[in-house]
């Protein structure tokens, strides 16, 4: 499965938008994955759960929302080795009071590099037609996307 992602994400390098999800079921190896393309790529993932969420801790809950993406920014350019950027964690971008559009900006920054991110939610359907959901319908952080601009990698 290794050589398939790495494959992929060598590919991605020619498309427009160069964001692969990682997606599957809790505890199918998502980031066990992204830590093993890691290791061969010589890329230090990000854990944005981690890392933002420090970085946000020290700010009035009220401004957090005004510097998230400028602080996300600067963490993938600390993060990122050549073109190549991993997520990991990234249920943070999904909190309300962040007013964020969390696959919006992760596609923001896969137009710069290719970008690999382990999905925290699940795909409705097909990896070309489904949909990209996050939480239950109903809960606060429901979300629910379309698949342009993403290439799914399906963990089974």
């Amino acid at each position: 499965m290794i050589a398939q992602l790495e494959h992929l994400v060598d590919e991605v390098g020619t498309l427009q938008t160069k964001l692969v999800l990682l997606i599957g079921a809790p505890n199918a190896g998502k980031t066990a994955l992204l830590y093993s393309l890691a290791n061969r790529k010589g890329v230090t993932p990000l854990n944005v759960g981690a890392e933002l969420g420090a970085r946000l801790a020290g700010m009035p809950q009220r401004q957090r929302h005004l510097h998230t993406t400028t602080i996300l920014r600067e963490l993938a350019d600390q993060h990122a080795t050549g073109d190549l950027l991993l997520l990991d964690n990234i249920e943070l971008l999904f909190d309300r009071s962040l007013q964020l559009n969390p696959l919006d900006l992760l596609k923001r920054h896969a137009h710069a590099r290719r970008v690999v991110a382990v999905w925290p939610g699940e795909l409705q359907g097909d990896a070309r037609t489904g949909r990209l959901t996050y939480a239950d319908m109903g809960h606060p952080e429901h979300q629910d996307y379309g698949l342009a601009g993403v290439v799914p990698f399906e963990i089974q």
